[in-house]
């Protein structure tokens, strides 16, 4: 067992060669963590208790490299915004695979660890604000039960890095079930032989899908397996009214974890035109249509496992548009499984199709907000608010608890339903924009705040008041940025 705990075994550097490049993460001038994830350091069976600072700056910034590693940077492509293009970890290096007890596999990367050879011209380097971002927003989905990666550190370079204007440097490291994306295998499939795209099959089944191997049609058992666990994120993503802003190829990861917190943000007010993305021009990836992207991002998948479905290409196609289209009925019955417990409805009845609808129809109407509108509909007692004065609400509202007396389970056990499902709490875009604008400035009181108040988003508290205000208009935050 190495130092702190680590123990790796890297099983990525046994694909093709074309599939990663070995370098270690360039040296930094003046390392300083400034947040360290000590809950999911437990989870992961390491110790830092006895660890210097200096040697915790050291070692989250890549200057000293734990026993067992074995650096790398994944190759990958990707259909950006609909655009193919060749890519790769350009900013990031996987600095091994650490194994629990359990058996259990986590991949280890720093993010902003320096040029690698898919950097294309950039240096490699992640700002400050960027960096804390996804460790905010990954442990708020982490703590919501939304399948994430993970932050376990930040760690300051003592560097500058220039985008457009010059910004602190830092270093993220980022845990993942592994870092294997939709990408990868549009990579594979570039190189023109089977073998590459069959070694990469082998693997993503052997760490992620083992029982594929008992199936008669493993290539489209997996992509059964890929497409459900993606229906389940996507589900879980519109529950709680998270937009990921960039749903590249090359950002869907082939273990159903949400990956790579760019310009994401949560919505405030329901409309599922919603789009923060500065770069997201023409509402390609806007919250409603986050269903249809995941769709299509899976369809590129299918295109690349063509060869191992069949030998013949016309039945091979066949088979792949099938299993495709069944993602659009297994998303939405998910989807509305998922939204009758947030009205606390167990049973399945016809005319909840249009309860839903209705609700969410005079939501984006009245520009209700999504996270609030729930949250006061799990109380035992409707707030007083004008906004539940407006006639077509108290009609609906009547509609709803009409149809939760038709259900055999008692009042308190739906109430109790809607809070497990319905958050009292999400990372605001204007108070997570403030603790980052705090953060640049060395003031890290706001951010920690802001932590704490996420730890617990289900149990409603009078703490959590300053966090579930909807912005004022002088605080909307209109765009977010990818920070690359």
């Amino acid at each position: 067992m190495s130092c702190f705990g680590f123990t790796f075994e890297n099983t990525y550097v046994d694909l093709p060669k074309e599939f990663y490049s070995k370098l270690s993460p360039q040296p930094v001038s003046s390392p300083k963590v400034v947040l360290l994830n000590e809950a999911l350091a437990e989870e992961l069976s390491l110790d830092f208790s006895e660890s210097s600072p200096e040697s915790l700056a050291d070692l989250f910034s890549g200057n000293m490299l734990p026993e067992g590693s074995e650096p790398i940077a994944q190759a990958y492509a990707g259909h950006q915004f609909g655009h193919f293009t060749v890519l790769g970890d350009g900013r990031a290096i996987v600095v091994g695979e650490h194994v629990l007890p359990s058996g259990r596999r986590y991949d280890l990367q720093f993010k902003g660890s320096g040029a690698t050879p898919y950097s294309r011209g950039g240096d490699g380097r992640a700002a400050l604000g960027p960096m804390l971002r996804e460790y905010i927003i990954s442990e708020a989905m982490n703590a919501l039960g939304i399948a994430t990666t993970r932050s376990l550190a930040v760690a300051t370079t003592g560097e500058r890095v220039y985008r457009e204007d010059e910004l602190k440097g830092a270093i993220l490291t980022r845990v993942a079930g592994s870092h294997l994306r939709v990408g990868t295998f549009q990579f594979a499939s570039l190189q023109g032989e089977k073998r590459a795209l069959q070694a990469l099959f082998d693997y993503s089944v052997q760490r992620h899908f083992p029982s594929v191997l008992e199936k008669e049609s493993k290539p489209l058992a997996f992509l059964d397996a890929v497409m459900d666990k993606q229906a389940d994120l996507i589900v879980d993503w519109m529950r709680v009214g998270f937009i990921h802003g960039v749903m590249n190829t090359d950002n869907m990861a082939l273990s159903g974890e949400t990956i790579d917190y760019g310009p994401c943000a949560f919505m405030d007010a329901y409309d599922p035109a919603t789009v923060f993305s500065s770069i997201d021009r023409m509402g390609r990836y806007s919250y409603g249509n986050q269903p249809n992207i995941a769709q299509w991002n899976l369809a590129r998948l299918a295109e690349t496992l063509l060869p191992l479905i069949d030998e013949d290409s016309g039945k091979a196609t066949r088979l792949a548009e099938e299993a495709i289209a069944g993602f659009g009925e297994t998303y939405k019955e998910k989807w509305f499984s998922m939204m009758r417990s947030k009205l606390g409805l167990f049973e399945e009845k016809t005319e909840d199709e249009s309860l839903v609808a209705d609700l969410l129809g005079w939501m984006e109407q009245a520009q209700a907000d999504y996270t609030n509108t729930f949250l006061d509909l799990s109380e035992e007692k409707l707030p007083e608010k004008e906004i539940y004065l407006q006639h077509t609400f108290k009609q609906w509202f009547l509609r709803w608890r009409s149809r939760l007396e038709q259900e055999e389970q008692p009042i308190e056990s739906s109430l109790s339903l809607m809070r497990t499902h319905n958050p009292a709490v999400i990372p605001r875009n204007h108070k997570v924009e403030q603790a980052l604008e705090a953060a640049e400035n060395d003031d890290l009181k706001p951010l920690e705040e802001l932590l704490s108040a996420l730890r617990e988003p289900y149990r409603n508290r009078s703490s959590l008041k300053p966090y579930q205000a909807p912005p004022k208009p002088d605080e909307r935050v209109h765009q977010t940025f990818c920070g690359t």
